[in-house]
C-alpha cells in the first residue's frame, strides 16, 4: 500500500566486493548487509511517508530488534525486501521487513528509524 509498504530487489552477483572473503569458495552475503539493504529500502518508504521533502533533515535508521537469518544468501539470488507494517509517530518509525529468495524468507526484523533536523547534529 502506498505510505504503508515498500518493496525492493537487490540481485546478488559473485563480483560483490564482500564475497572475496566471505567466504572464500563458499560465497555467502554477509547478514549485516541484508539488514542494511533493508535499512535502506526502509529509508525510502519514510522519506516517501513525510509531508513534503525531506530538505534538511537526515534519516537515521536507529534499531533492530527480533532479528533473524534463516538461510544463506547467495551469488545469482535475488532478493524481494520488504518492510511493512509502518507506523510513525511524529519522528520516530517503526516498520517490520523482511527478506525473501524465490519466495522463502531468508532474513527478518523489526526496524525503526528516526527522521530528526539535520543542524541538531552539528
Amino acid at each position: 500500500l502506498p505510505g504503508q509498504s515498500i518493496k525492493a530487489i537487490k540481485n546478488v552477483t559473485i563480483n560483490e566486493p564482500f564475497f572475496q572473503g566471505h567466504f572464500p569458495n563458499q560465497p555467502v552475503m554477509p547478514g549485516m548487509l541484508i539488514l542494511e539493504a533493508l535499512a535502506q529500502t526502509g529509508g525510502v518508504l519514510v522519506s516517501k511517508s513525510l509531508d513534503g521533502p525531506l530538505g534538511d533533515r537526515i534519516f537515521m535508521f536507529t534499531g533492530v530488534e527480533k532479528a533473524k537469518f534463516r538461510k544463506p544468501v547467495i551469488p545469482g539470488d535475488q532478493l524481494l525486501l520488504h518492510c511493512f507494517d509502518f507506523k510513525r509517530r511524529m519522528a520516530l518509525c517503526k516498520m517490520r521487513a523482511e527478506a525473501s529468495v524465490a519466495g522463502v524468507i531468508v532474513a527478518e526484523a523489526e526496524l525503526s528509524a528516526a527522521v530528526v533536523d539535520g543542524a541538531a547534529l552539528s
